[in-house]
């Protein structure tokens, strides 16, 4: 499926898919440990083959896509939107602060945010040191998400044995009253590792197709795969010694080498 070019920046570019669709899917490159080029984008089937369109936004840099072209990525959006019925989106890490840092121009109705940061900035995360190398020209207001909350509902997926995307999830939920968040423990980060390694991802991306994400569901579907991931019991293994439940950390390695093996 060849997509049409909706934003051809040198920072940012968008990528349409079907776009006679009447419901929309975005998707978000996350930060990437080599970044400065664009990929080739990729249409998801999981919704292109139920009639939905679906727009890929990438940003070129680590910049969290607040650059020179964030105000004009956003007109463009806001023109973008006003025809479709109903948009939805998924976004990982710097993704998923893009899904919510452009909601009110996408009009998004339901999400699911994968380990989503409130900002990188200190002004905003003061307690966050992780993503400080991308945060020389991220400027304050143009990132801050606080007067950005809307009418989006959905769910943001965080490890709670990981306090910054936990610490991060709360403040998202204080500006997104519809947000809640899937604690889902030795999930890792992005927190749907466990999920995706089980095989179960397909599932998580699915639960956008119904009026509303729920909450519980997703939860499940991280109980069904972490049963048969190895690192899911690494990582409980971990925390158990962390503890001092020594018992409890030799059963979760003895599980994890099983699956392993």
């Amino acid at each position: 499926m060849t997509p049409e070019r909706l934003f051809d920046g040198d920072l940012i570019r968008g990528d349409l898919f079907n776009p006679e669709g009447a419901q929309l899917f975005v998707s978000f490159r996350q930060r990437l440990a080599e970044p400065g080029a664009f990929d080739t984008p990729r249409s998801v089937r999981t919704f292109t083959s139920k009639g939905m369109a679906h727009l890929h936004l990438q940003a070129r840099w680590n910049d969290w896509y607040i650059n020179d072209e964030t105000e004009a990525l956003e007109a463009a959006l806001e023109a973008l939107t006003e025809r479709f019925e109903r948009v939805v989106a998924m976004g990982f890490s710097m993704g998923g602060y893009a899904a919510l840092r452009f909601a009110a121009a996408l009009r998004l109705s339901q999400l699911i945010a994968v380990s989503p940061q409130y900002s990188i900035h200190k002004t905003h995360v003061p307690f966050d040191r992780r993503y400080r190398d991308c945060s020389a020209g991220f400027v304050p207001a143009l990132g801050d998400l606080s007067p950005r909350g809307t009418g989006t509902g959905g769910v943001i997926l965080a490890d709670p044995f990981r306090p910054m995307d936990l610490r991060n999830a709360e403040l998202i939920c204080a500006a997104f009253p519809g947000l809640q968040i899937a604690r889902l423990a030795g999930a890792g980060h992005p927190a749907s590792r466990v999920i995706r390694e089980g095989g179960k991802f397909g599932k998580l991306q699915a639960q956008l197709t119904k009026p509303r994400v729920p909450l519980r569901r997703i939860t499940m579907i991280h109980r069904n795969a972490r049963r048969d991931s190895p690192r899911y019991w690494r990582h409980m293994a971990a925390q158990a010694r962390k503890s001092g439940r020594l018992a409890l950390a030799e059963y979760c390695e003895t599980q994890s080498a099983a699956l392993a093996s």
